[in-house]
């Protein structure tokens, strides 16, 4: 029998939710939770500790590092790396932080690996579709722009930093840079000596250690048609989760569900009649590029990607 919404606490914005905190546990540990805007979402960081004043110190830090990967790595601002990618003239150089040339060299691993399903290089093709701004289709013409697959071989990254050889090119990194984040502000808490706790940011998530008892955090997937109700029960311990979905960003056009997840080939969005897919993988930011790429995939396909990409990587659900 699937958990009734009284299972799960406020913690779980987007496609997850997370279950309430074993009564074992309240004492003498305590839960120390906090949420703020982030990264075009909700961020949540959950610490189990003792001392609240820690784990609040941990869960700054943790935080702090959230909003540097935003800061960094966004396409809507123009003084970020990405940005300043994006605005450059092609072929020229631009200089990036260490961690951007990380995230946009494996977005080009993951789009070799994927042979093109994903692609870092579709903002453009992002903002002419966005449902924040989107009410019907755009026109042939402008979709066909960015039709066909490929623009992510405009992308190169070297040790001094990156540029685009392509007009139509912009990098966006939100299949991908979001998982980054998560991990970045789940080492945070680690080096705060923290080793019990979630991070979830939209619905990509890293649960540290331990509930309570030796018991993993209880993840629970969302359903698309309902997201008070939760239609699967993950345990997951010292693991990352992501889901991607038609159901949270979207728009509808005469009976038609016009979601963000672009097909590179087509230049619009996905058609498939796959609802959510949940990945679960060791790190975050594998879970999360996983899930935006293997949405609307077949099987095959799936377990061909992963092998090639993250092998420690699984589908966990889907609908």
């Amino acid at each position: 029998m699937n958990p009734s919404r009284r299972d799960f606490v406020a913690l779980g914005v987007g496609a997850l939710a997370v279950a309430s905190l074993p009564r074992a546990l309240r004492r003498p540990d305590r839960l120390v939770r906090r949420r703020i805007p982030a990264m075009g979402t909700i961020a949540e960081v959950a610490v189990r500790h003792r001392d609240e004043a820690w784990a609040q110190r941990a869960i700054d830090a943790a935080l702090a590092e959230l909003r540097r990967v935003d800061r960094t790595m966004t396409r809507f601002r123009p003084d970020s790396d990405v940005g300043r990618l994006n605005a450059s003239a092609a072929g020229s150089p631009v200089t990036v932080g260490e961690d951007t040339r990380f995230v946009l060299a494996a977005s080009r691993a993951w789009a070799q690996a994927s042979e093109g399903r994903f692609d870092p290089c579709l903002g453009r093709a992002a903002q002419l579709w966005s449902p924040s701004t989107r009410r019907e289709p755009p026109a042939e013409a402008e979709i066909r722009a960015y039709a066909g697959g490929g623009l992510w071989h405009a992308l190169e990254v070297d040790a001094g930093g990156a540029r685009l050889h392509d007009p139509r090119a912009a990098v966006d990194l939100g299949g991908i840079a979001k998982g980054f984040g998560v991990d970045a502000a789940a080492r945070a808490l680690r080096d705060h000596g923290v080793f019990h706790a979630l991070v979830n940011v939209g619905g990509d998530l890293v649960a540290l250690g331990v509930a309570g008892d030796g018991e993993p955090w209880r993840i629970g997937v969302r359903a698309p048609e309902d997201p008070t109700t939760v239609v699967r029960v993950l345990d997951v311990s010292d693991r990352a989760i992501a889901t991607s979905g038609d159901y949270l960003q979207y728009f509808e056009y005469r009976g038609r569900r016009y979601h963000h997840l672009l097909d590179p080939r087509t230049g619009a969005p996905r058609r498939t009649p796959m609802r959510s897919l949940t990945i679960e993988a060791e790190q975050c930011l594998e879970a999360d590029v996983a899930a935006t790429t293997l949405f609307g995939a077949s099987p095959a396909e799936a377990s061909r990607v992963l092998t090639r990409a993250a092998s420690g990587a699984r589908i966990v659900h889907t609908l």
